[in-house]
């Protein structure tokens, strides 16, 4: 009888591996378990796609938030994995929390964050790999806030030429931006696309974890698939201001 493996610890590398692939972790609310997944129709948001509406433009034209880069981003991602108050609880654990945390130290994971009073008041975080960025989560304190961040994300993205911005799956919330739902075959391929490229969200050098010469492909395939769960389809909702 074949004894069913433990998953493997989640570490940066195989995070960013994951994301090269299509596939991205969370983690049960009620255990912690990280699983895989792979939606069969995934959210992205075409930079063209986005008009801010005037009630925003408005609000940015008054300055009401102070806008900042990679200041913050462990308070920004512990503020976005506070339960949501709707019972569904969160799917960003501590141990996701430390992993993206060194990524962001590396250099991959960004957070746009918005201040009020000089207090953090929203915000959102994602990883950056060659042209793509993978929208993660956003949270507010005060209405507006994380649209503000969103905003300032997509002119970063559009002055530094980014192809790709996914947002995982739809709702609500990311339909507002310009979301738009397309097959994991056409994913695939405009990620395959985007990663030819190599951009930088920032100015700070990246630390090349994910290192192609000490990387076993089949190797981590094999990690991804068979030990964690992928699923192909889910349903998820996220909260936004």
């Amino acid at each position: 009888m074949k004894i069913p493996q433990p998953a493997p610890a989640l570490t940066p590398d195989l995070v960013l591996y994951g994301y090269t692939i299509g596939v991205f972790p969370m983690a049960d609310s009620e255990n912690g378990i990280i699983r895989w997944y792979f939606p069969l129709k995934r959210a992205i948001i075409p930079l063209e796609n986005y008009h801010a509406p005037r009630s925003l433009r408005q609000v940015i034209k008054k300055s009401t938030f102070e806008i900042r880069v990679n200041t913050n981003f462990e308070a920004v991602m512990r503020a976005c994995a506070s339960e949501r108050g709707d019972g569904y609880g969160t799917w960003i654990s501590d141990e996701m929390i430390e992993v993206y945390t060194e990524l962001h130290k590396a250099g991959y994971a960004h957070s746009i964050e918005s201040y009020y009073n000089g207090e953090l008041a929203g915000g959102l975080y994602g990883i950056s790999i060659g042209a793509a960025f993978f929208g993660e989560s956003m949270f507010y304190r005060v209405p507006n806030a994380s649209k503000v961040a969103f905003d300032f994300l997509i002119s970063r993205l559009k002055e530094r030429q980014y192809e790709l911005l996914d947002s995982q799956y739809i709702n609500d919330n990311v339909k507002r931006f310009g979301a738009i739902e397309i097959s994991k075959e056409e994913y695939t391929d405009k990620l395959k696309l985007a990663l030819r490229r190599q951009l930088y969200f920032d100015q700070t050098p990246i630390n090349p974890i994910l290192n192609d010469s000490d990387w076993d492909r089949e190797e981590n395939e094999a990690i991804i698939v068979p030990n964690t769960r992928i699923i192909l389809n889910n349903d998820w909702e996220e909260e936004g201001d």
